[in-house]
């Protein structure tokens, strides 16, 4: 078959180093970042007070004649209520997060280790009798340990994003004094230090976690690669937590203070007045940047493991050949590298100077990193790979060529860019779809709902279409591990695609918070613009997000089916159709949930901000100030009261399906699940977006269309509003969310699949 051109001892050097890198200009950026002080000593603003760029730098407040120290004091205690705020919810959502993962850890232990009786005897491997591999008992030890290690990883990638961005959101408020291309470079800063710690981090922890597998595994790679699969388990599941809880959290403070404040009292949003403003900031940093962190370190590490997985059982693992086994890891490896040049591209080679060049800067960031990351793909292909080597493809095995995988790879790439880009033209207010939207509002908010439910079903066409053909290709090319890498394809440049999410958040709490400071509409007006690119990039991140997880999901329920010894999944046995029509179900089931749950917490915020409006004496005419704590105590304790229901269906639906139904019911679950998960998800997400993004359309009044449905205030803009408020918990809560429950499901039937083809299909047996 040959080898590849890097020797083993140059991929135990280029991974690591790859990792470290990674991580060290993340540190970097975040110095940069650090350097705007958030201080309210003279003069202590920036270092870049001097006239650095032979223009001055100096400020519209100066220009106003407004009170410099007074402001940035202001935006100093801004900062510290969100960061505490955000830090005490976090640690609270651990905590409940934590008792699971010891209770979850325990029962994969048990339900792996009694597959062979808890024995310790060596055992015939699954897919080569002839061979010894370790026994079962080993198995379950080291996905119980691989499942805490990915579970840690996510939470710490979490909690540092959320860090960053209320370490960055002040100082982007105050950069902005300096005009909008200063407040972009700090906002973006943050975002690639969050995206480079995340995917570095990853990298490294999974590596770290093989090579120390294998001093007990040895020559068993079957084994070890299996006990890995648990890390993606544990990457996924508190993902789930964080992204529910988090998008719950969020949703009921956005509801709560748009409906009450901008509806009914006709305050600017984020007006201090408003009792739920901090709580609002707050759940931007634990829903759509803690919740997107673990989300997007999952994905990554289960499209790693399930290419894992199947590369263990094909020529790669049978012949030992550890470069070709780490071909994923190298991928991403890669991405880093590229990403890192990317970056650079948008801070430090081109400046923005004008507001209308923001959004063409985020959209030539995916631009960049897909021209460059193909390039940088054939490089490690043809490098790490042997020119012909077999995959496996349900029990035979599948002579693969170097440039087919490359294609494979390649195809997942590409196809991300087209559903970032399409999600960009449905969501965003610079195109026809979004203005239409916003042009129906002039007949009333029930007309914006039927043209915005409308504009996302119709928006999950292309997308689908790129998803097929993707999973068409890298199939016909190298069967289930085509796509695998597929996946990895799309995520490899994770830290790109992070940065630019990560990115609108800061943007809205740097908006929030020059709000609230009392700083100058001039400000504003920037910061807004800041924050508008930022919800299209936060939709195509989502748009990245369920794409990869449609083709995570499907390479995990491949490496399941083969787990499981099932030959074919034949849609016409009743055993497999009631699970296909159930797992159809459980999207909308769960959906229910979460929107119910938001529901039902932004009804008490609502009731609370109303309460303090009418009770306490001055607080319209801002001689009081309102009870900040009240509000974000509600939405803390509805997320975590909350977050349990949907979480325990996830989790629970792989284990008394496999565990009752057997194997086969439970592939028909996951096939059903993820064929309507995907379409919900993408549906959700952009109708939320394109509500979101009509209201902003409105309230900018940028184009002589815009300023005719306008101003602030106006019954169209009231529709706009309410339109925007049925979609926070579409594109916040339940759409990301979905993505989790697809990836989730498949991640969990596979480590647990020695179980299932063991002990399961329980009442099968009995009739």
């Amino acid at each position: 078959m040959g080898s590849a051109l890097l020797p083993d001892l140059g991929t135990e050097i280029v991974i690591p180093v790859c990792a470290v890198v990674g991580i060290v200009f993340s540190l970097f950026q975040w110095y940069l970042v650090s350097r705007v002080k958030v201080s309210s000593e003279r003069g202590a603003t920036s270092p870049s007070n001097s006239n650095k760029n032979g223009y001055g730098d100096y400020l519209i407040e100066e220009e106003e004649g407004i009170n410099d120290q007074n402001v940035v004091a202001k935006c100093a205690d801004i900062q510290n209520a969100i960061s505490e705020g955000a830090t005490s919810f976090l640690f609270t959502e651990y905590q409940y997060v934590g008792i699971f993962m010891v209770a979850f850890a325990i029962l994969i232990f048990l339900f792996l280790g009694s597959v062979e009786g808890f024995s310790t005897k060596s055992q015939p491997c699954t897919y080569n009798k002839e061979k010894m591999c370790k026994p079962a008992l080993a198995t379950a030890i080291f996905s119980t340990i691989s499942f805490l290690l990915g579970a840690v990883t996510s939470v710490i990638s979490g909690f540092l994003g959320m860090k960053i961005a209320t370490y960055a959101n002040a100082r982007t408020t105050l950069e902005a004094r300096k005009g909008v291309g200063k407040a972009f470079i700090v906002a973006f800063r943050s975002g690639a230090v969050m995206g480079f710690l995340l995917a570095a981090n990853g990298l490294l922890v999974l590596y770290i976690a093989i090579n120390l597998f294998k001093l007990y595994y040895g020559d068993d790679w079957e084994g070890l690669f299996e006990a890995i699969t648990g890390y993606g388990l544990g990457g996924s599941s508190m993902a789930l937590f964080g992204r529910v809880g988090g998008g719950i959290y969020t949703k009921a403070a956005d509801v709560g203070a748009d409906l009450v404040g901008k509806v009914e009292r006709n305050i600017p949003e984020d007006d201090p007045r408003n009792p739920a403003v901090i709580a609002d900031n707050v759940g931007d940093n634990v829903g759509d940047i803690a919740g997107m962190g673990s989300d997007l370190f999952g994905s990554y590490a289960e499209s790693s493991c399930a290419a894992l997985v199947v590369a263990s059982i094909s020529s790669f693992g049978i012949e030992h050949d550890f470069t070709s086994m780490c071909y994923p890891l190298l991928i991403s490896s890669m991405g880093i590298l590229v990403c890192l040049i990317t970056t650079l591209f948008a801070t430090d080679f081109f400046e923005i100077k004008a507001v209308k060049e923001i959004e063409p800067a985020l959209k030539n960031q995916l631009i960049i990193s897909t021209v460059l990351m193909t390039i940088g793909v054939a490089i490690v292909t043809w490098t790490c790979l042997p020119s012909s080597f077999t995959i496996f493809n349900f029990g035979t095995q599948k002579v693969v060529k170097n440039w087919e995988l490359f294609l494979c790879v390649a195809v997942g790439l590409w196809a991300g860019l087209i559903i970032g880009f399409v999600t960009e033209y449905y969501t965003s207010n610079a195109y026809s779809p979004v203005q239409d939207v916003a042009d129906s509002c002039r007949t009333g908010a029930a007309t914006n709902v039927i043209f915005g439910l409308a504009l996302g079903y119709k928006s999950v066409i292309i997308p689908i279409f790129a998803i097929a053909i993707a999973i068409f290709v890298s199939f016909s090319f190298a069967a289930m591990y085509g796509i695998a890498v597929a996946a990895l394809g799309m995520l490899s440049t994770i830290a790109t695609g992070l940065a630019i999410d990560a990115y609108g958040p800061i943007s809205d709490n740097a908006g929030g918070i020059a709000e609230m400071a009392g700083m100058s509409h001039r400000i504003r007006e920037r910061t807004d613009a800041l924050d508008a690119a930022g919800n299209t990039t936060a939709a195509i991140g989502k748009g990245f997000a369920i794409g990869s997880a449609a083709l995570v999901s499907l390479a995990l329920f491949g490496a399941f089916v083969s787990r499981a010894a099932i030959s074919t999944v034949d849609v016409l046995t009743p055993k497999v159709f009631i699970g296909l029509i159930v797992g159809a179900m459980l999207p909308y089931w769960f959906s229910a949930m979460t929107m119910k749950s938001v529901g039902s917490a932004a009804l008490k915020m609502v009731e609370e901000v109303r309460r303090q409006f009418n009770t306490i004496p001055g607080l319209m005419e801002g001689l009081a100030k309102p009870d900040y704590a009240t509000c974000v105590k509600i939405s803390t304790d509805a997320s975590i009261k909350e977050m349990i229901p949907p979480g325990a269906l996830v989790m629970l639906t792989p284990l008394i399906v496999g565990i009752f139904f057997g194997v086969e019911t439970l592939s028909g679950v996951l096939a059903g699940a993820l064929v309507s998960g995907v379409q919900i998800a993408i549906s959700a997400s952009n109708t939320g977006g394109a509500w979101d993004n009509a209201k902003k359309y409105i309230e900018a009044g940028a184009s002589e269309h815009a300023r005719t449905l306008g101003p602030k205030g106006s019954e169209p803009h009231k529709a706009a509003v309410i339109g925007d408020t049925i979609g926070d918990p579409l594109k916040d809560t339940s759409g990301p969310s979905l993505n989790i429950l697809i990836k989730l499901m498949a991640v969990e039937s596979l480590v647990f699949a020695p179980f299932f083809a063991t002990h399961g299909g329980i009442l099968f047996k009995i009739f």
